[in-house]
């Protein structure tokens, strides 16, 4: 990391903050100055040029029409792709997920570009994803299994230059059919999860904030969260059976 503190950018907060995503950046905000490492938090609207130096990239979720002119002014605006492409850590859920591939079902259903950053293609899935899911994360990236929410009828598929993020052990997940959940490819990762991710995943903000400042991070003492954790995943494995 080239600076003496981690600059999180939250993009477009007017079109992409449907289902409470921005907790995101506060878990960031707050994990980092645990460990006495200093952010400084963007919010960039879409009225705005995205800034070429951020560490940390967050897009959330959003509605059809906004989804759209999200892509198109990320399209136009290249920031986060030339961000990217000097190493940037790009994270993003549901509607944001897709919009990193190389194109997502519009309002009818018709293929809407994306930014291309991701190795994955969306569409519309037959069925609406709506509910907890959990997933058993990749074991490249050593985190524990995931938790989250989902509410979306997407379906996207995980092309050869990207890596499923992990396997869906109870929900939905991609909704294509593979059984798998998100994707990511370097230091880009999305997700469908809501709940926000971050907050019920620490260990997945830790793993951006570790690529952030280039090196793992001092440990912290976070146990209770992970007994909350624990009594949330019972409750969801021991509820009814997946759909």
């Amino acid at each position: 990391m080239s600076s003496d503190r981690i600059k999180i950018v939250w993009i477009y907060p007017d079109l992409l903050s449907t289902y409470g995503d921005q907790g995101n950046t506060i878990v960031l905000e707050r994990r980092a100055a645990l460990r006495g490492i200093p952010t400084e938090t963007v919010h960039m609207r879409s009225d705005e040029r995205v800034p070429q130096d951020g560490h940390i990239y967050l897009l959330g979720g959003g509605e059809d029409r906004p989804q759209i002119l999200a892509a198109q002014r990320l399209r136009n605006d290249g920031g986060l792709a030339y961000a990217v492409q000097r190493g940037a850590v790009v994270f993003a859920v549901c509607a944001g997920f897709q919009i990193l591939g190389h194109e997502f079902g519009g309002e009818e259903g018709q293929p809407v570009p994306g930014l291309g950053i991701l190795d994955i293609r969306s569409g519309r899935g037959q069925q609406r994803a709506v509910g907890e899911v959990v997933g058993d994360v990749s074991a490249e990236l050593n985190i524990p299994r995931i938790t989250g929410f989902e509410n979306h009828q997407g379906a996207t598929s995980i092309g050869p230059g990207a890596k499923p993020f992990a396997k869906v052990v109870s929900g939905v997940g991609n909704g294509d059919g593979s059984g798998f959940e998100g994707a990511y490819s370097g230091r880009v990762l999305g997700t469908y999860m809501h709940g926000p991710a971050l907050v019920r995943n620490p260990a997945l903000a830790d793993l951006l904030l570790s690529w952030a400042v280039g090196q793992r991070l001092q440990p912290i003492d976070d146990s209770w969260a992970g007994r909350l954790r624990e009594e949330r995943l019972n409750a969801v494995l021991s509820g009814p059976a997946p759909r």
